[in-house]
């Protein structure tokens, strides 16, 4: 609809004195195309620093105002889509913006009864909040006044939108505000940690986030409509682990009438999304104790609500809630007890090194011997056991299986993980009777990819400078208890000492 006659201005009841600067600084006689054709030159820096010279926003702000939404919503899109990229790294405009009061007309359209009603405006309530993002990253004053007009109760209704578009820049307004300032991070982990929990639970929903396409969500989540960084995976790291607010959101997407041994979705995908965050961040973060104990703890409890009777099919994610929590927790903890050399060479703080340590006096190494024992052995063991069952007569034992394909790896990766150079932990394997179950693992299974590498990795750290677990080894090879080729990749062999008659591990003298 064109705007160059003035019945459709009085139908739409726009002022004249809003409309006509617009027309001329576009040279257009259409109000949409006056609208197109700026939001398209303010895409560039030029376009905006000349805008923002003839001080267009305020009129722009005007305009949105003045829009009906029932009747105009095509020209309140375009109008806050002009707007978005004039506020676009401008910081004319972004100041602009906030003396005009431009927060206050954005919770007024985001919060309207139009926008939100029973089937929400995810279109209006995205590009509101991209302006509001844009606005955000001018600086400590900006963030402030966003902060203060919008938290807690206005964040709370968008993140409850099970909506991509609203969640996408919403996680970055939070996350940018409080980045600038430990204040505002401080309120919003003592007061806004519903405002996260909504969002998960945004992210976890069918309408934004997919479980069976595996790492899409490296996510699907983290390619942002309009911007460029992982938002939502900045705020779960800042929150759950720079700081200590883990154990409390995990604990507030609880479902209540699952009782007290299930697990939500939406804890599984926050679990998810940490053990992606740690996985990419191995090398630059230093995890708190108290959230290495608390997965650990949801590990446990994972461990008596897994049905183990019935064999995975897949990796993870897998349809199981239940399986999904157990996996990522295992996960978490695998990478956890790779972080750091415990020699200290690189460590400078209590970091995880102690992490490690407390997980391992919170009994971690029982826990995961005593579930590797119970697994039925691997695929490669238990053919040659059918065989020989055959040729006997014997019948198969009932064990326990993997829940999805690759958890006995992950198991011997925290084992071998946490054995590495710590001679405490070699000891309480050999003292638990886990040599052997270790040596068992250096098998090709179908079941769990890399196996077979991982098993070799565990057994060179429980062997590696501790003479009791390589004479441990040594006589179950002469005794005929194992045959491990993979010794000899470890450049390792079996010899009789001359004096004592006792069988010992030595190295293998490299070719030269």
């Amino acid at each position: 609809m064109g705007f160059d006659d003035e019945d459709s201005l009085m139908d739409f009841n726009l002022p004249k004195d809003v409309i006509r600067p617009l027309l001329t600084v576009s040279s257009s006689s259409s109000l949409k195309e006056t609208l197109e054709t700026l939001a398209e030159s303010s895409r560039t820096a030029a376009s905006r620093a000349a805008l923002a010279s003839m001080n267009i926003l305020p009129t722009v702000l005007q305009l949105i105002q003045s829009i009906p939404y029932s009747s105009g919503r095509e020209y309140l899109l375009l109008s806050l889509k002009l707007l978005r990229n004039l506020c676009a790294g401008e910081i004319s405009n972004q100041n602009s913006f906030i003396e005009r009061n431009g927060v206050r007309t954005m919770t007024d359209i985001l919060m309207s009864s139009e926008a939100v009603r029973s089937d929400p405006d995810f279109g209006v309530i995205r590009m509101g909040l991209q302006v509001l993002a844009n606005v955000s990253l001018a600086g400590q004053k900006h963030q402030q006044a966003i902060w203060s007009q919008i938290f807690p109760d206005a964040f709370v209704a968008l993140a409850g939108f099970r909506s991509r578009q609203a969640c996408d820049p919403l996680c970055m307004v939070v996350y940018t505000c409080c980045d600038g300032s430990p204040e505002l991070f401080q309120v919003l982990c003592d007061k806004g940690l519903q405002i996260l929990a909504e969002i998960s639970r945004t992210a976890s929903s069918g309408k934004f986030f997919n479980f069976y396409i595996f790492f899409v969500f490296v996510l699907v989540l983290y390619v942002l409509v309009g911007f460029g960084e992982d938002w939502f995976k900045l705020i779960v790291s800042r929150v759950c682990l720079e700081d200590i607010h883990f154990p409390v959101l995990f604990s507030k997407l609880k479902d209540s009438s699952l009782g007290d041994d299930g697990f939500s979705s939406e804890q599984g995908f926050l679990l998810r999304v940490v053990s992606e965050i740690v996985n990419e961040r191995i090398e630059e973060i230093s995890v708190p104790g108290d959230f290495a104990l608390c997965v650990l703890g949801i590990f446990r409890k994972s461990v008596g609500v897994v049905d183990f009777f019935s064999r995975g099919k897949s990796g993870l994610p897998t349809d199981s809630i239940a399986i999904n929590v157990l996996g990522y927790s295992v996960s978490i903890l695998r990478d956890i007890c790779a972080r750091e050399d415990p020699s200290g060479s690189s460590s400078d703080s209590e970091d995880s090194v102690d992490v490690v340590d407390r997980l391992i006096s919170s009994g971690l190494i029982e826990l995961f011997l005593s579930l590797l024992r119970d697994l039925e052995p691997p695929t490669t063991i238990r053919k040659a056991m059918r065989l020989s069952e055959n040729q006997e007569g014997t019948s198969s034992y009932s064990a326990k299986t993997c829940p999805y394909m690759g958890f006995r790896k992950d198991i011997v990766a925290v084992i071998g993980n946490c054995a590495y150079r710590r001679k405490h932990v070699q000891d309480e394997i050999r003292e638990r009777n886990g040599i052997l179950l270790l040596l068992q693992q250096c098998v090709v299974d179908e079941e769990n990819q890399f196996l077979r590498e991982w098993g070799i990795w565990s057994v060179r750290n429980i062997l590696e400078g501790n003479a009791e677990n390589q004479q441990v080894v040594a006589d179950l090879e002469l005794q005929g208890s194992i045959d491990v080729p993979e010794l000899s990749g470890l450049g390792l062999k079996v010899e009789v000492d001359q004096q004592t008659q006792r069988a010992k591990l030595v190295n293998v003298p490299s070719k030269a």
